[in-house]
């Protein structure tokens, strides 16, 4: 029968020579004697079935699994226990290639983010030849990102979205025990605002634009994305005619890429002028039982055809040709509410925090209206206002004041005999022993005589 050792504050079971000749020591660390005991009780009832050749019982085998490392791995070492099994030692390219699958498996992830991964993938499998996950360390995984930078000419957004699904994937080789550090962990991955790729779509130039679209379908592409400020091509693919409510002035998105948030990606946009006039003439020219707003051009590469409708317009195209349509509808409406930013943020689909970081822009007219204002001519008028008028104000009162006084009374305050008629008591006051003639100051006694003291 083991028994149970306490030195330094820690608990021990040393094994009887019956148990095992050599009686090893197993340390259970800092636990109170109540908690010693029952390890204690594990381990003699982990013997008797292994000698007996006997499955041990539940609550020893959770035992077993719920144990510290330190215990665990000396119960395997006396042969108490079979080791653990070795989690596979995985390439990184079998490791993204298996994660990969698992993603693709999740339904709430649109296509577009699965596309990611695999662009993400094939830059992995080009940089990461033979090396298992254990082995690369910080300095490897710095040196991806100099390639993408440098190799993949990827701009520093996209060399900070590929690190985020690097992050996202060796953290799931930590979570599995593969690995047991993600050399990625403090990689830049915030993507950060680009205002030079900002543009500005005018009012004046979408009119334009309308004007160079070939067909309605067109026209409501670019008017879905300018005036509705919706994700071009998910959102606009995704629109039923059963979404746009003409009765109600408001339609119904769909947005793929944010599903699976609290809401589930639905949102209800108000039916714009810009867009009902589209909308009802598309609905005219629609076949009968047509489900979805742009049916004609599903699957189309929306960039390329795009691009080609502006050049023979004319039009330079400008950089992220759909987000910045968006990005101006944005800009524009935070205007016309002024600056009602949760309207705006429920119409067009993404929190206050993104909206100012990555599509809210600083416009001509923005820079035009601020030139008007002025501080100091408001504080002159408000000086004026303040001083100058109160003044002439008082003045004109002080002058309505003294002739209302002289209209109302004959005295006049130059004339001491009116003054006297009109105030008795004024001449007389020594009779009621008001005050003394002689002033404050008592008279003085005559001339050879000295008060007395």
């Amino acid at each position: 029968m083991a028994s149970l050792i306490k030195s330094n504050g820690r608990y021990y079971v040393q094994l009887s020579p019956g148990e095992n000749i050599s009686r090893p020591k197993i340390s259970l660390g800092k636990l109170t004697k109540r908690e010693a005991a029952a390890c204690k009780l594990n381990i003699e009832n982990l013997i008797r079935s292994r000698a007996s050749g006997q499955a041990c019982s539940p609550a020893t085998a959770e035992w077993i699994n719920n144990a510290a490392d330190g215990i665990r791995s000396r119960l395997e070492k006396l042969n108490l226990i079979e080791p653990r099994e070795k989690p596979k030692d995985y390439t990184v390219k079998e490791w993204t290639a298996k994660y990969i699958k698992l993603k693709e498996s999740n339904t709430a992830l649109s296509k577009n983010t699965i596309k990611k991964y695999y662009s993400t993938q094939r830059k992995i499998e080009a940089f990461f030849r033979n090396e298992h996950l254990h082995e690369v360390t910080p300095e490897l995984a710095l040196r991806f990102r100099y390639y993408l930078q440098k190799a993949g000419g990827l701009n520093e957004n996209s060399t900070r979205l590929s690190i985020r699904l690097m992050r996202e994937i060796f953290k799931f080789a930590v979570d599995s025990g593969v690995i047991d550090k993600n050399p990625f962990l403090n990689q830049a991955i915030t993507i950060m605002p680009n205002p030079e790729r900002f543009f500005y779509v005018t009012p004046e130039l979408a009119e334009e634009i309308l004007q160079a679209c070939p067909s309605i379908e067109w026209k409501l592409i670019f008017a879905l994305a300018r005036f509705g400020g919706l994700r071009t091509p998910s959102e606009t693919f995704g629109l039923r005619w059963e979404d746009v409510h003409f009765d109600k002035k408001t339609f119904t998105v769909h947005a793929q890429k944010t599903k699976h948030h609290e809401g589930g990606g639905i949102r209800i946009v108000p039916l714009f002028p810009e867009l009902e006039s589209l909308l009802t003439q598309a609905l005219e020219q629609a076949e009968a039982g047509e489900e979805y707003v742009v049916s004609k051009l599903r699957g189309e590469n929306l960039r390329t055809q795009f691009t080609r409708i502006l050049k023979r317009a004319g039009i330079k195209p400008w950089p992220k040709l759909f987000q910045n349509c968006r990005s101006s509808r944005e800009t524009e409406l935070f205007r016309l509410t002024s600056g009602n930013v949760k309207a705006v943020c429920s119409w067009i689909g993404n929190t206050p925090e993104i909206a100012l970081q990555h599509y809210a822009q600083l416009t001509e007219a923005d820079i035009q209206e601020g030139a008007k204002l002025s501080v100091l001519k408001s504080a002159e008028k408000a000086v004026q206002k303040t001083v100058h008028n109160p003044v002439q104000n008082r003045a004109a009162q002080v002058c309505t004041d003294s002739q209302e006084g002289r209209a109302s009374s004959d005295v006049n305050p130059c004339d001491c005999k009116s003054l006297q008629k009109k105030s008795p008591s004024l001449h007389n006051q020594t009779k009621k022993g008001e005050m003394p003639r002689t002033g404050v100051e008592p008279a003085l006694p005559k001339t050879g005589t000295r008060p007395s003291t």
